[in-house]
């Protein structure tokens, strides 16, 4: 059957040849190859492309119940398995011969083989958490095979299935809407608000306007026609959302399209992107909004340190030049990928003297497009060349918390509202450690509230603490002592008429996106068992199999945090 598809791989040559001379042209994939993984209609609650914390949404999530089947959406072979405790969870990859791959992720349970096969390695490891990647020959799959149940494992917030379709060699996930599946959609995008910002030259925001859309006619407009501003130049970022037939969601689009007069001066089309630049989300929408209000605006102009490869035409970086005799219209038409449309149409013009901008207070300017280092006697800051989007007049100073905790000043490092898009080195000397809490010491983050998030830290050569960051704002060493918890959910002395047992394990402090967890070893009477971890509940559970004998046991968890701290309960109980 594989031997029987070289006409689709063909055609798939002669597109990406064709997108090769004409990369403005529409992507062309095959639009009946992969079948819907689900059976009945496919309703989403995601769409590919959608603006989420940090990212851009890598797939469609599919609609549905814990437990229903999960298909192979086209022929080829399961080549990676991934059981995550956060992320997409239980997750699944499918390379076929056309040269794409499918994703399943957050998934309930894989299928009897490979969930064995997953159990086999986990047992070896003695872990809960893998990442396998079968050989060609072990899981051969058809379109149709049933490979999984649909569930909530990971980080999904309810019960479906997130599906992507990527590049298999590349592993660029691509819009999978654009491959034929039957979704309907007949409606098209809702505009609802829209903001202009009044720039410099160094497309610095001097103020901003937001505007509320109405409805004229079969399109949108704004109150009055013509928007006036001081300066200049302007930019603007519209709040719009895509809705579907069957379902309630609000989710994203696909491109955006703004003219002025007649030329098109900026588009974005979510029809890939790169995992690597998926952070680039920050420079794309209002971050300001989405910090303070959780408003998502697509941005309609580029900052300069954008480097996100879904423009396809950015004229003047989507600025807009304004004089004050004449006014400018302007258009801008939002699609989903069915090609439904919504259009918004205004005028804008200069009024007025352009804002004066307050001299910056700064110690130190870091360019976006040049690397950038901060050495003191106290800090050592390292920010490689792209970790900003826009240049930057940072403010940076610290001060003394006699705190018992805190083991050096507390470093203020510009602001925790601009955001940052690659990890920064961050190395404190410490005021006071004690020698023997040394190995307990990690960098702080100390964000509102009494919030702290553990960073890590080695010590290096110098007595400096030294780690990496993804965020500006204050930062000081601190030292963790304390166990995490456990606290128990379903388990008592009497588990004869219990399937599972499961237990509620907390730690003090969080830690950062590149420190380890909580890490967990379970025995029953000596022997290693699996505990199913899902981080968002703080909740690990194990499932009696029938290989346990009726009697007593006992029971030894060990929870241990990242610097080492340690909690052990030992219970016995019945079966």
């Amino acid at each position: 059957m594989i031997a029987g598809k070289p006409p689709v791989l063909l055609l798939l040559v002669s597109a990406l040849f064709l997108l090769a001379f004409f990369p403005d042209s529409e992507p062309h994939y095959p639009r009946d190859y992969f079948h819907s993984p689900i059976k009945g209609p496919l309703l989403l609650a995601g769409t590919f492309g959608e603006l989420r914390p940090n990212h851009f949404h890598s797939g469609i999530d599919i609609k549905g119940g814990m437990g229903v089947p999960v298909y192979a959406a086209a022929d080829g072979y399961v080549s990676r398995i991934k059981v995550d405790a956060s992320g997409y969870g239980n997750f699944l990859q499918i390379t076929h011969p056309n040269g794409y791959s499918t994703c399943y992720a957050h998934l309930n349970a894989f299928i009897p083989e490979i969930r064995e096969f997953v159990l086999s390695h986990q047992r070896a490891d003695e872990k809960f958490e893998v990442e396998l990647f079968p050989r060609a020959d072990q899981f051969p799959v058809y379109q149709g095979d049933l490979i999984a149940e649909m569930g909530n494992t990971g980080g999904s917030q309810g019960p479906h299935l997130h599906f992507e379709i990527r590049e298999t060699e590349s592993e660029i996930p691509l819009n999978p809407l654009l491959f034929g599946l039957d979704v309907t959609d007949n409606q098209p995008p809702r505009m609802h608000q829209l903001k202009m910002y009044w720039l410099n030259d160094r497309r610095e925001d001097l103020g901003e306007n937001l505007f509320s859309l109405i409805r004229k006619g079969s399109g949108y407009g704004i109150k009055g026609d013509t928007l006036l501003a001081p300066s200049d130049r302007v930019g603007f970022a519209l709040k719009v959302y895509d809705h579907m037939n069957y379902v309630s969601n609000w989710n994203g689009i696909y491109s955006l399209d703004v003219f002025k007069g007649d030329s098109l001066i900026y588009n974005f089309t979510l029809d890939k992107f790169s995992f690597d630049e998926t952070r680039y989300l920050n420079a794309h929408l209002d971050y300001d909004a989405y910090r303070e209000d959780r408003a998502y605006f697509n941005r309609c102009y580029a900052l300069p340190g954008n480097h996100l490869s879904i423009y396809r035409h950015e004229k003047n970086n989507g600025v807009v030049t304004l004089s004050r005799t004449k006014a400018v219209k302007m258009k801008m038409v939002a699609k989903d990928a069915d090609g439904n449309a919504s259009v918004l149409e205004f005028w804008v013009r200069q009024k007025g003297d352009p804002p004066v901008r307050p001299e910056k207070t700064y110690n130190y300017f870091l360019p976006y497009d040049e690397a950038s280092i901060v050495d003191n006697p106290s800090v050592y800051l390292y920010f490689p060349d792209s970790t900003l989007y826009q240049d930057l007049y940072m403010e940076y100073n610290f001060s003394t918390d006699h705190s018992d905790n805190i083991y050096s000043s507390v470093h203020h490092i510009h602001d925790a509202a601009v955001p940052v898009n690659r990890y920064f080195d961050i190395a404190i000397r410490a005021t006071s450690m004690p020698e023997n809490l040394r190995d307990k010491a990690f960098i702080a983050y100390c964000g509102a509230g009494n919030y702290v998030l553990n960073c890590g830290g080695k010590w290096n050569e110098k007595g400096f603490l030294e780690s990496k960051a993804r965020s500006l704002g204050d930062y000081c060493i601190m030292t963790d002592l304390t166990p995490p918890t456990i606290r128990p959910v379903n388990f008592k002395y009497d588990m004869r008429r219990s399937g599972s047992m499961s237990f509620r394990i907390d730690d003090n402090y969080p830690t950062a996106g590149n420190v380890p967890g909580l890490d967990f070893h379970a025995t029953i009477d000596g022997q290693w068992v699996l505990m199913e971890y899902d981080a968002k509940r703080d909740r690990i559970t194990h499932t009696f199999s029938g290989n346990l004998p009726s009697g007593k046991h006992n029971l030894r968890l060990v929870v241990r945090d990242a610097v080492g701290n340690e909690r052990v309960l030992e219970e016995d109980f019945l079966r």
